[in-house]
């Protein structure tokens, strides 16, 4: 933490003495104010290079939680003994808060870094990526490429990648402003991997396509898997977007995107790689109790190693194909946001044949005060799939959130929401013989966020 502190206070010095300092010298960047909702893609404007300028920001969310988990599991048999879910309390959940540093290099042409200062998975100061991001080829030659590149951007770095509309609508740790719920998605898509995106965006056409090298941590090892027969190189994954996004009068806008990922062979996981954690914390997590064994089973309730409660994972070992559609419509102050997203993956090939796990989930929010500076809104979320192409059910998770939420000013948010989140088809044990946490689960309850973003 000191080390970012210092790297802000030297910058901030140096761009006093040589450059401009301030948001609005960044060319074709997303708002972090409230400026920046619905803003699914890079957008050219009309911000003026005027030498080298530094951006400094940051964003902070806190929660109160008031919420309880229940599942099915009584009259087990022994040795099993002691068991039962963790009771939650009603109180503050662990503030977590991002750094963002950037800087326009030269005309077109911009640097970003992200940093987690804090989070659920990371009590420490740690990096989530950073990009360069290429709006004109001017610093090659005046004008080069000037008719393409007054549609096209280039991005290239270890970042967030573009697969979906999604990820632009969810909490991205201490970035909560751009959702207006407090949860994301069950089934989370979110990664950063090394690559490069290519936009094109013209006359509400919307266009992308991207690789990277599929590996969330990077370094130049090959990567062992568990057995012998499974792969050992890592393949790259294709990303691709195309969509129509148009203001059709002033009061209605229509966007449309589908989305594909795909990857050959991974060392990441599209499902898992959000290394801040997810909003609900605790749920569904047992203390610790005598197993079937008869040996101690731990407590499961670590918020740093048990990240992910309220979320899915499907658990693709190496090789996934996942399509996203999203539909967005906005007629006035209401909104409507969907998405459909159909995934199928396994092991490596030839170890297990592919499986699928598909999500729906749509929110409706209707925006109204001075400037939209209020919101109310309620979304549905729904997960069915196999967890193991052995398995005789699909597993079910189904959830249902409400929000209301007010802007006291662009950039500060305050908003309170229930969640109910049910659980089916989830067997009573599981291969050790100790009981499943989540068999006829369900967690329920009140949450508070406020959020501060510049």
């Amino acid at each position: 933490m000191k080390k970012i502190y210092l790297i802000a206070t030297v910058l901030l010095g140096m761009a006093t003495a040589t450059a401009q300092v301030g948001f609005g010298q960044i060319q074709n960047q997303i708002s972090r104010d409230k400026n920046g909702i619905n803003q699914f893609d890079v957008k050219k404007d009309t911000v003026q290079y005027k030498g080298l300028s530094i951006d400094i920001g940051a964003a902070f969310a806190l929660q109160f939680q008031g919420v309880n988990s229940f599942n099915g599991q009584e009259n087990l048999p022994a040795p099993i003994s002691g068991y039962r879910l963790n009771n939650l309390e009603n109180n503050f959940n662990l503030p977590t808060a991002n750094f963002t540093i950037g800087a326009q290099l030269f005309d077109g042409v911009r640097v970003n870094l992200d940093v987690y200062l804090a989070s659920r998975h990371h009590h420490e100061t740690w990096v989530k990526g950073g990009y360069l991001q290429i709006d004109k080829l001017d610093f090659i030659k005046k004008d080069f490429l000037a008719d393409f590149m007054k549609y096209a951007t280039i991005k290239i770095g270890q970042m967030e990648n573009n697969y979906g509309d999604a990820h632009f609508r969810r909490s991205d740790n201490g970035n909560a402003l751009m959702n207006p719920f407090i949860g994301n998605n069950i089934m989370d898509a979110f990664i950063t991997e090394m690559g490069a995106e290519l936009y094109y965006n013209r006359s509400g056409f919307v266009g992308m396509i991207g690789v990277t090298n599929s590996k969330l941590d990077q370094d130049v090892k090959e990567v062992k898997q568990a057995s012998p027969t499974h792969n050992t190189t890592v393949s790259p994954t294709i990303l691709a977007k195309i969509g129509f996004d148009k203001q059709l009068d002033p009061d209605l806008r229509i966007r449309l995107t589908g989305s594909l990922y795909h990857t050959a062979n991974s060392s990441g996981n599209l499902y898992a790689s959000d290394r801040a954690g997810s909003r609900f914390y605790g749920v569904m997590s047992h203390s610790d109790y005598t197993g079937a064994n008869g040996a101690p089973v731990a407590d499961n309730f670590d918020p740093t190693a048990n990240k992910d409660t309220g979320r899915f994972n499907p658990g693709y070992g190496n090789w996934a194909t996942s399509y996203m559609i999203n539909p967005f419509v906005k007629y006035k102050g209401f909104e409507f946001f969907g998405t459909l997203e159909f995934t199928s993956g396994g092991d490596a090939k030839g170890v297990e044949t592919s499986r699928s796990v598909n999500q729906y989930a749509g929110d409706l929010v209707y925006r109204f005060g001075t400037n939209e500076n209020l919101f109310i809104g309620a979304k549905y979320n729904l997960v069915d799939g196999k967890l193991r192409n052995s398995d005789a059910e699909a597993v079910n998770i189904t959830r249902f959130e409400t929000s209301a939420g007010w802007f006291m000013t662009k950039n500060i948010l305050a908003k309170v929401g229930y969640v109910d989140q049910r659980y089916k088809n989830y067997s009573q044990f599981n291969a050790a013989g100790n009981p499943n946490d989540l068999y006829k689960g369900k967690f329920n309850g009140v949450m508070f966020e406020a959020v501060i973003t510049f």
